[in-house]
Parts: structure tokens; C-alpha cells; sequence
């Protein structure tokens, strides 16, 4: 995806061959994926769109860089340079040009799979243009949404199309085919095939009127498939498509009911796309195999066993109730490949936001660690004590960032692992909240007060795991220390009438929905998509209070912040 320069104000430097030759460099080096001679091309082409005093071309140039580090997978570079992009429009107050780092972002976080955040900040992006009235290029924005929702949502995706072609039609006219093509392909998507045949007559007359649309080859391979010629639409998408052609081929067979053949799609689909872990998603691919093998040898006996009908009459009965039984087993064995696969597809897209996810949230601190080591190992560079002291506390804030998220799952995976649990460890519940606020003094600001309140007897004991009681109170306060700008964050004990130990951890933070009060313990949920971690630390921390026989909960009459309370039976 290469962004268009849009016309200058009042400019004719295009017709230059000096501009021609700087910008087909850059396009080919784009296209060739070729690092060398990208960078260098896209720096001539931005010197020259300056002297030129072009800034709208300038700064499109810069968003092709960004989109050429996430088409090479460069994620955390392409995000610090939208970022910087985005501050740079702000100091020179160019607010009609802002929209193009809101674009940056909504694409970035569309790569790491933040669907809701994409389209969020894609809307914005049109609010903004449409406050700089650059409505000729709106429609681009609104298919960004449509290829966002059209899986999950695809009324929202058909609304965003009758936007962009109701825009197109007024402002950009070249574009309306185009959105009208990709329209009539959504019908294919949504199983709407009456609507999506009528849809193809009109493309067939637009391209006898000499029209032509980057949609075009998906239409008529769309259209083999719906005539029934798999096959044949098949070949046309490893033809057409190349490598862009995998998710066309699952579609394809998926319509087709072609159950092994869409394994086989999805499986070269997910190794295209992920080749350092498919040995995982190719052994589950085998079990489906196995059990289309199964499938197959039971077709095939129901065969024999048809033939076997005819000669043994004296046997119909029998052979009846067994054709009825094999039909039924095989319908239930079809239905349970197609959840199964249903599953995969699910398992997949999970894998690949983890794996997204996780590559951030590593990257982030190990930047920041690798950087300040450089300042501080650099002979030419002499940073006072207190700066030094600064840059050592930013390091080891980030070492526990990385060093948390890695015990995080390691203590996710081994707690699911293991069996029962021993409780053999006396606990003096005071000691062991007022050493936790001391380790932890180290990472708060001076706007946060760390204070414990106990209304047990100073050698109160609980007899539980230390270790893992530790491990579940240190997670809720690194949360409270996350999300806790100024104010305080507080332990308390009690015990309940019936004895039973009460902790909890309270903060003056930015808080918690009561309606996400379930939702935060499952897997890889955040609230805030903005801070670290991946979402395993409150779901390790009930794995361990349910392990150690209590509970946790979120207080929702508590509305100054957030309130976790754990419960152990004594």
C-alpha cells in the first residue's frame, strides 16, 4: 500500500523529469521491498517535495516510510516513527495535516490486531479530513474500516462502503468502480449470492465500458466458485493472487464445503504468514487429517455394505439399521470437523494477536534498557549523578517489566500443569505485607503513598503455599502501580466472622468498569491497550488464590480507584 502525493498548492514541479525520475525510484525500491535503495530514494524525493515547499506531499512521503517498516515487519519502528510524526505535526501546528499520523496508527494497531482501536482511530481520521475538506480522499480511509469489519461485522462493513461510494461519486469519480467492485464482493463474503451475481453483470458491463478495478480478479474468481467450478477458481486465485491468495482459497473451499481441501488452505495460509510456529499448527492439522481419513474408510464401507444389500436379502433389516448408523456417524463426524475447524481459525487469529502482543511489550523495554547502556557506556558522554541514577533506575524499571512478563507465563503455564498444591508454610500475614511495600517503594512517584492497614494481631499466621500467596499479592500491586498516577495504594488484612483471612489491595487509580469485573480475569484482556504487560497477570493471580482454595474478586462498590479482594479459608 503506497500512499498517492496529492496535488500541491498551485505546484507544477511534476512535470518535471527530475521529480518523475526521484519518484519511480522510490516506488520501485518500495514495491522490490529492497531496504538499500528505499531509504536513500525516500530521502532524495523528501529533500526535493521541500525545496519545493510542498509540505502535503512531504509528509505523505513520510507515511510511506512507515508503511514500508510494517510491510517489512519493522512494527516498533514503524510505531515510534508515527509517534514522532504525529508530535512534529503538532509542534508546527499543522492540524490539517494530523490526520495522516492518526492514519499511521489506525494501521498499526489494524497489524497488531487491535480491531476496535483501528477502526476508532479510522473514524477519526475521517473527522479530521472532513474538517480539512479533503474529501477526495476519504473513501481510501473508509475501505480501511470495511477491511477491518468485514469477518466481524459485516453490516458495519456494507455501511462504510455505501459512505465511500456516496463520497467517491462526488469528490473522486476514478474511484467509484473501484468501491463498487469491492461492494460486490462483500455479497460473496456474507453468503449473499443473489445480490452477488446481480453485482457481477455490473462489473462485467463496467469493464466492456473500459473500466478496471484492483478488485477485478477476485470478482471473477468469485464468480467460478459460485458457478461451482472450485477447481477452476482455485487455480485462478494461485494464478492471480500469488501469495496474497490464501485466505481466497479457504473462502473458496469453505463455500464448496470442501472440508480437507480448506484444511490444507488454511494450513498454507498460516505458514506463509507465521513460519517460525507452524510445526505446532501442522500437528494439529494432522488429527484433522486423520479423522477426514476416518471419514473416508467409513464412505467407503457404506459402499460395500450397499452392494452387500442387494445380495443378501435375508440381511435387510440388518444392513438398514447399519447404513442408518454410518449415515448418522458420518454427519456427526462432519459436524465436528467443521467446529474443529472453526476452532483453528479461532486459535490462530489468538496466536497471532499473542505473538503481536508480545513482541511489542518485549521490544519496548529492551529499547529503552539497550539505549540507556549506551549513554552510560559511552566514554564521550558524561551524564551527571543524578542523571545516571535516573537512566539505573529506568533500566532496572524495565529489566522487572521483562522479567515479569516472562514469570507471568511461565508461572501460568506451570500452575495449569501441576497437580495439588502444598500448604506447609506458616505465614505471619503483617511481616509479609509490610516487606512487600518495601520492595515495591522503589517504583512509585512521590505523588503515591504505599501504606499497609491491618486490623490483625501483630503475629497473626495463616498456614498456605508463602510463594505463591506472595506471588498473587505482588501482581495486584504492580497493577495498582501501573494504573496509579497520585494518590495512594493501601494493603489491608482482616479476618471475617467465620475466621476466614481477608486481603486486599486498593488504589486511586484510573479504575475499573463494574461490567468488566469478569472480563479483566480472562486471558489477554486490557483496558488499556496503551500500558505494558500482555494481560496474563490478573488471570495468573486467580489461577493462585483458586489454588491455594480462596478467592478474588474486583469490589465494585469501591469507586475511587480499584479494589481486589482475596479470601483464604484458614
Amino acid at each position: 500500500m503506497l500512499l498517492g502525493l496529492a496535488p500541491a498548492w498551485g505546484a507544477n514541479y511534476k512535470q518535471s523529469l527530475e521529480y518523475k525520475a526521484l519518484r519511480d525510484s522510490m516506488t520501485r525500491a518500495f514495491n522490490d521491498g529492497d531496504s538499500a535503495r528505499f531509504f536513500p530514494a525516500l530521502t532524495n524525493l523528501q529533500n526535493y517535495l521541500l525545496r519545493q515547499g510542498d509540505l502535503h506531499a512531504y509528509y505523505t512521503q513520510r507515511c510511506n516510510e512507515i508503511i514500508f517498516l510494517m510491510n517489512r515487519q519493522r512494527i516498533f519502528e514503524a510505531y515510534k516513527l508515527a509517534h514522532t510524526l504525529a508530535q512534529e505535526l503538532r509542534e508546527k501546528k499543522l492540524d490539517k495535516e494530523m490526520y495522516m499520523a492518526y492514519n499511521m496508527l489506525g494501521h498499526l494497531n489494524r497489524y497488531c490486531g487491535n480491531k476496535e482501536t483501528a477502526k476508532d482511530i479510522f473514524r477519526q481520521v475521517i473527522r479530521m479530513m472532513e474538517e480539512a475538506g479533503y474529501y477526495e480522499s476519504m473513501p481510501p480511509i473508509y475501505m480501511n474500516i470495511v477491511n477491518v469489519s468485514i469477518d466481524d461485522d459485516p453490516e458495519e462493513a456494507r455501511q462504510m462502503l455505501d459512505k465511500a461510494l456516496t463520497i467517491a461519486e462526488k469528490y473522486a469519480p476514478d474511484r467509484v468502480f473501484d468501491i463498487e467492485t469491492r461492494k460486490w464482493l462483500s455479497y460473496f463474503n456474507a453468503g449473499d449470492m443473489e445480490h452477488f451475481v446481480e453485482g457481477y453483470k455490473k462489473y462485467r458491463e463496467g469493464v466492456a465500458q473500459g473500466k478496471s478495478s484492483v478488485h477485478g480478479r477476485s470478482m471473477e474468481i468469485y464468480y467460478e466458485a459460485y458457478q461451482g467450478n472450485t477447481d477452476k477458481a482455485v487455480e485462478m486465485a494461485r494464478q492471480e493472487l500469488g501469495e496474497d491468495g490464501h485466505e481466497t482459497l479457504v473462502m473458496i473451499y469453505e463455500r464448496a464445503q470442501r472440508w480437507q481441501e480448506a484444511f490444507e488452505a488454511l494450513k498454507n495460509e498460516t505458514q506463509a504468514r507465521d513460519s517460525t510456529n507452524n510445526v505446532i499448527l501442522s500437528n494439529t492439522l494432522q488429527g484433522y487429517r486423520d479423522a477426514l481419513t476416518e471419514y473416508e474408510a467409513e464412505r467407503n464401507t457404506a459402499k460395500v455394505l450397499t452392494i452387500t444389500m442387494g445380495v443378501i436379502i435375508v440381511l435387510l433389516l440388518l444392513l438398514m439399521m447399519a447404513m442408518a448408523y454410518i449415515t448418522w456417524s458420518r454427519r456427526r463426524h462432519l459436524k465436528e470437523l467443521k467446529t474443529a475447524y472453526e476452532r483453528a481459525l479461532e486459535a490462530d487469529k489468538m496466536k497471532a494477536a499473542f505473538l503481536q502482543n508480545m513482541s511489542h511489550e518485549v521490544r519496548t523495554p529492551l529499547n529503552i534498557i539497550a539505549g540507556f547502556a549506551q549513554v552510560l557506556a559511552n566514554p564521550d558522554l558524561s551524564p551527571d549523578a543524578e542523571k545516571r541514577k535516573e537512566m539505573a533506575h529506568l533500566i532496572q524499571k524495565n529489566n522487572y517489566l521483562i522479567t515479569s512478563l516472562i514469570d507471568e507465563m511461565l508461572e501460568l503455564a506451570f500452575n495449569e500443569s501441576t497437580g495439588v498444591v502444598a500448604q506447609e508454610d506458616t505465614v505471619v500475614v503483617n511481616n509479609l505485607l509490610e516487606k512487600m511495600v518495601q520492595e515495591k517503594r522503589q517504583f512509585i512517584t512521590d505523588d503515591v503513598s504505599m501504606v499497609v492497614k491491618s486490623l490483625l494481631p501483630p503475629d497473626f499466621t495463616v498456614v498456605t503455599n508463602r510463594d505463591m500467596l506472595r506471588r498473587a499479592l505482588v501482581t495486584l500491586v504492580d497493577n495498582a502501580i501501573k494504573y496509579t498516577q497520585r494518590g495512594s495504594i493501601t494493603l489491608e488484612a482482616a479476618t471475617t466472622d467465620s475466621g476466614h483471612l481477608i486481603l486486599s489491595v486498593t488504589d486511586t487509580g484510573s479504575g475499573i468498569p463494574a461490567a468488566e469485573a469478569e472480563r479483566i480475569f480472562e486471558r489477554f484482556v486490557k483496558l488499556d491497550n496503551f500500558k505494558e504487560g500482555i494481560g496474563l497477570g490478573l488471570t495468573l493471580c486467580r489461577s493462585l488464590v483458586t489454588r491455594l482454595g480462596g478467592t478474588i474478586r474486583l469490589d465494585t462498590s469501591y469507586q475511587k480507584g480499584a479494589r481486589f479482594v482475596i479470601e483464604l479459608r484458614r
